[in-house]
Parts: structure tokens; sequence; C-alpha cells
């Protein structure tokens, strides 16, 4: 459970209206994870950083009961996983993402985000990652939650196959769920192909829940009345710890 947050802000040069939006959008993001911000530090640093840069840093101190800690030992075969989506890249594939969108297809980041958008590509880059931690906790008090799989650097497959104990193989079916447009934006101007897409990116899955099949039901509708389009995208079953793709 999120207890509490600092940050750090390192900037070329001191802007209050700039450092209010930052901040602003830190405390937002303690609000959504009911967690407090407590405090930081900020500094500035002519000459090693231009006007209008930043560095924004941050961490969070929670706590947990050790008999409690959900670290995927208990999956078992036959569990279901359950997707949580994410509507942008969060935090990972932004360096294959310019390459392929500013770079290669040279589109400019104030226009439309891809035809027919009525929002810019800067801002559909700057899509905020979404925080989970309030519906995680609210399941585990009902279900009995075997694994969480935060989808970070390693796309799906290289995180999913983290919490599959010795002998277990995930198969995740990527019809289960909508694809952001985003991604199949950089799919094709970049000519990628899924392997490589599922190894950077998170494809619309920002986090992933392994339950019970039993369960698995009762637990996509309390993420749901949660907030979020919890679906199933895949099972477990008996195998040499690999995910696989149907």
């Amino acid at each position: 459970e999120p207890l509490f947050f600092l940050d750090y802000i390192a900037v070329g040069k001191l802007d209050p209206d700039h450092i209010e939006q930052l901040v602003e959008g830190v405390a937002e993001g303690c609000r959504q994870a009911g967690c407090a911000l407590i405090g930081g530090e900020m500094a500035e640093h002519p000459g090693a950083m231009e006007p209008g840069e930043f560095d924004l840093v941050g961490f969070a101190v929670g706590v947990a009961e050790r008999d409690q800690l959900i670290t995927g030992e208990h999956v078992r075969p036959g569990d279901v996983l359950i997707g949580l989506p994410s509507p942008g890249l969060r935090s990972n594939g932004y360096s294959l993402a310019r390459r392929v969108l500013l770079d290669r297809a040279e589109l400019p980041l104030d226009g439309p985000a891809f035809e027919g958008a009525h929002h810019t590509l800067a801002t559909e880059l700057l899509t905020p990652s979404v925080i989970y931690a309030p519906a995680v906790l609210a399941l585990e008090r009902v279900v009995d939650v075997r694994a969480v799989v935060h989808v970070t650097g390693g796309g799906l497959a290289g995180n999913l196959v983290r919490v599959l104990p010795k002998g277990l193989d995930a198969t995740v079916d990527p019809r289960s769920w909508e694809e952001p447009r985003i991604f199949g934006e950089i799919r094709r101007l970049g000519e990628i192909d899924d392997d490589e897409m599922r190894k950077v990116f998170n494809l619309g899955v920002g986090m992933v829940i392994a339950v019970p099949a039993d369960d698995a039901f009762r637990a996509i509708d309390v993420l749901r009345t949660n907030g979020h389009r919890a679906v199933e995208i895949g099972t477990v079953a008996k195998g040499s710890g690999e995910v696989h793709f149907a």
C-alpha cells in the first residue's frame, strides 16, 4: 500500500509557472495512488541545463505484510491472466517511437497524432500513465491474487515471464484487447514486426494480474468497478517458463 512520495526537480532556470505545472502533475498522481506528497528538493543548474529543460525524479514508500507479498510463486496451471488497459506508451519505448515517428516519418509534434485524430502527436506521446494501485488493493481484499505484473521495459513477454514459476508457461491472446492506435502507427511506419513490438511496448496492457480461474469473473468485476476496463487476456499452463502469443 503506497504511503508517501517525495520528488526532486532539477531545472536550467527556475520558472515558477513551469514548476507549478510539474508539482501539480506529481500531486495528481499521488491523489490517484492514495499516497501523500510530503516533500522534495529543487535544484537550479544554469550552464549544465538549458532554460526550459528539467529533470524530474521521484520515489514512493509503501508498506506490506511480509506474509502477504505477491511474488508469483503461487501461480498454478489453469490460472487466468487479466489485463488492465494502458492508453499510451507509459514510460517505455520512447527511443524507438522517436526514431520512427520523428526521425524516419518526420511527423511534426504539433500535427495530428494520426489520420483523423483531433489531438496532436505530442499530446498522444505524453498520455499520462495509469495508476493501478487502488484497484489492485481493492482486488486483493476479495480475490486470491497470485501475481501482479507491471508492464514496463521488456513489454508483455519480458515482464510476464518474471512471475512464472518453474515449469509453467503463459499464453496471451493479443486479440482479447483493443490496441491503442499509436502502436499500430509505430509498427506500420517503422516496419517493425510483432515480436519486436512486444519486447518494447506495452501495446495497450499496462498491468497483468493472475488469479484462479474460479475468481476471474469476480476479479474483472472488481477491477471494472474501480475504473479499469479489465479483460481476460490469457491463461497459465504447464511448460518451460515461456510466454506464447496465440
